[in-house]
């Protein structure tokens, strides 16, 4: 697997395309969920853009690190999301991880907050995340806050 952290910048135009894809694969397609996918936030100057690839470099899983004040006050993890091929390999866990190093190196006083779907809140509290809401919907799905402690 080779992991890269690009910066929108930093992206080709095909990488994109693939993030955008995936993302609309999963969580606007599989998931039956129409949202706006674009929200702005992809193009933030401090944006980090988590990929994993295979050896092919087809991409197989990616996450969204956003710095505070975009989507939280505290840093923010988001549209964690891995190919349906891939599910099930263990590719979540280290994603997750290395976003976590990302955010807390590049804004280190901050914390950082997710907006989890609940059904995978057992999987961000072995991360280290605690809930800090309790369930709502969002764009149909329920979701919960989650707060990372260190």
């Amino acid at each position: 697997m080779i992991w890269r952290t690009l910066k929108f910048d930093q992206l080709t135009r095909d990488e994109l395309y693939e993030i955008l894809k995936l993302r609309v694969d999963v969580f606007v397609v599989e998931q039956n969920c129409p949202y706006p996918e674009l929200d702005e936030k992809d193009r933030h100057p401090q944006a980090m853009h988590m990929l994993a690839q295979d050896r092919d470099g087809h991409l197989v899983a990616y996450c969204r690190v956003l710095p505070p004040g975009v989507s939280y006050p505290q840093a923010s993890i988001g549209r964690v999301v891995v190919a349906s091929s891939h599910r099930g390999q263990g590719l979540a866990e280290p994603l997750m991880q290395q976003a976590l190093k990302k955010a807390l190196a590049n804004w280190p006083q901050a914390g950082v907050q997710i907006g989890a779907q609940e059904h995978l809140q057992k999987f961000y509290q072995r991360l280290g995340f605690i809930n800090h809401s309790k369930v709502y919907l969002e764009d149909g799905i329920p979701h919960i806050d989650m707060m990372y402690q260190c």
